[in-house]
């Protein structure tokens, strides 16, 4: 029988800050198929993050399949829009959430992860749009390019910097969605446009990662999910809802198919893939022309 084995693998989950997302999903999944897990979290978040697992806030969705409890071994400070602590401006460093974390860059988390023993397993579940809300031709130089740096750029210096503490054969994994491919009114600020170069660099990092250090690097491009982050975009029931109605499978997507995918990913069945883009979307990606339309082709 085949089984998703992480027996003896460390994973780092960037971009959990709570239960509700494809970060936590992913998480436990590696969790269940076996790896030891550490997670990275924004700074203004990770206060209240502590704390509500302290509380035990969470532990009906830290509840494992085997009656045991997830727990994390690391809960890493990251704000991946720095490279180095240095590229951060002083006041941000001195500022209450931050100036007690030590190194919160991803230079930092590189060299943490290295101390811990490295790592096997990467997971990049950051996004972040400034301007998400506005149209794109009313989107800012700044706003669009601080979509890139925090949703695209994240990603290039995540593999970067954490690709010679990976060992060899090492599985790195970013999050998408298909506005990168196709437009989506509404998702603005430039987050298309941070999307389609994430899955582009993807491309780029899996050739030169792989002839680096034996790594791989894909992409999940998921459909709508109604996590705490996505839900600040304003209108994701009605893309949850369209986007169900015209999909090959009619039911919405769930956190844990995301969390399985990237285990599957992962591990060593998945050792032939990689510079991919996995669509775990319920075929909508597949799909042409609207089928809730009149005039549509019947179902």
């Amino acid at each position: 029988m085949l089984t998703i084995d992480l027996t003896g693998k460390h994973a780092v989950v960037a971009g959990v800050a709570d239960d509700g997302g494809f970060g936590f999903a992913i998480a436990k999944a590696l969790a269940e198929a076996g790896a030891t897990v550490a997670v990275a979290t924004w700074p203004p978040a990770l206060g209240i993050f502590k704390t509500m697992l302290e509380r035990g806030k969470f532990d009906a969705s830290l509840a494992m399949k085997d009656g045991s409890k997830l727990t994390f071994s690391k809960i890493y400070p990251l704000d991946a829009e720095f490279d180095r602590l240095e590229d951060a401006p002083a006041e941000l460093r001195e500022s209450r959430r931050y100036k007690d974390l030590g190194d919160f860059s991803i230079a930092g988390l590189a060299a943490a992860v290295a101390a811990d023993g490295g790592a096997d397993i990467v997971i990049h579940s950051l996004a972040n749009g400034s301007e998400v809300k506005k149209p794109l031709l009313e989107t800012s130089r700044k706003g669009y390019l601080s979509a890139l740096s925090a949703s695209a750029y994240s990603n290039v210096s995540l593999v970067q910097q954490l690709g010679p503490h990976v060992r060899k054969g090492g599985s790195f994994i970013s999050l998408s969605y298909m506005a990168a491919e196709r437009v989506v009114p509404g998702y603005g600020g430039g987050m298309s446009s941070a999307k389609a170069a994430l899955e582009s660099d993807a491309r780029v990092l899996a050739f030169e990662a792989g002839r680096k250090w034996g790594h791989r690097v894909n992409v999940i491009s998921a459909g709508p999910y109604a996590s705490r982050a996505a839900s600040a975009i304003g209108f994701i029931d009605q893309m949850i809802d369209y986007t169900r109605r015209n999909s090959p499978l009619t039911e919405s997507i769930t956190a844990e198919e995301v969390g399985a995918t990237a285990a599957f990913l992962s591990s060593p069945l998945a050792s032939g893939i990689t510079g991919t883009v996995v669509y775990v979307d319920k075929g909508f990606a597949a799909m042409g022309i609207a089928v809730d339309k009149e005039g549509a082709a019947p179902a």
